[in-house]
């Protein structure tokens, strides 16, 4: 019964850690996304591989999509988004791609834990997941029993899952639709 008990504290945290997430900052990330001309994701380690599972349903939706650092991603504009994935908002990499897309005039949006960080004074959109992290010294009234980042990585896949729930009633865009899309050379 022991891996329950970690499940069920899990699910707690993560309730409680997203439904604090504002919805008018939602709202406002999807139609950037849906305004923009090419979305581009960025975002470092687990945050990143959320980021990445994020960058293919808005590929399965239709959307013009490059992950950031990749051979095939083109120059950014000033009619795109940069559509960042950091809990502290202050990745070094992650900055600089922020302040460039700035120069440019790209719209910067973020999903993060400190909504005062370096990457969250450039942007124009900052979604905030209130997560515990050793990374952000930040008291939210509550430790989470997961290490390290864990809170924030899971609450980050969730609110962008719920994004693309969003992205399609927004759009129109089914299930059905989206699975025209998907990979076929597997």
């Amino acid at each position: 019964m022991k891996i329950q008990s970690y499940i069920s504290q899990m699910l707690d945290e993560l309730g409680a850690t997203v439904g604090q997430i504002c919805n008018d900052s939602a709202e406002r990330l999807a139609d950037a996304i849906i305004d923009a001309e090419t979305v581009f994701i960025a975002g470092a380690g687990r945050s990143g591989l959320a980021m990445n599972g994020f960058a293919m349903r808005l590929m399965h939706m239709g959307f013009d999509t490059y992950v950031v650092g990749e051979t095939v991603t083109p120059s950014i504009t000033n009619k795109d988004v940069l559509l960042i994935g950091s809990g502290s908002g202050s990745t070094s990499s992650l900055v600089v791609s922020a302040n460039k897309a700035d120069d440019i005039g790209a719209t910067i949006c973020l999903i993060t834990i400190d909504e005062n960080s370096p990457i969250a004074q450039v942007a124009e959109v900052v979604l905030t997941v209130p997560a515990p992290s050793p990374k952000v010294n930040r008291d939210l009234g509550f430790r989470s029993v997961q290490p390290m980042g864990s809170l924030f990585e899971q609450s980050l896949l969730l609110t962008l899952d719920a994004i693309v729930l969003l992205l399609m009633e927004k759009t129109g865009k089914t299930p059905e639709s989206m699975f025209t899309r998907h990979a076929n050379l597997e």
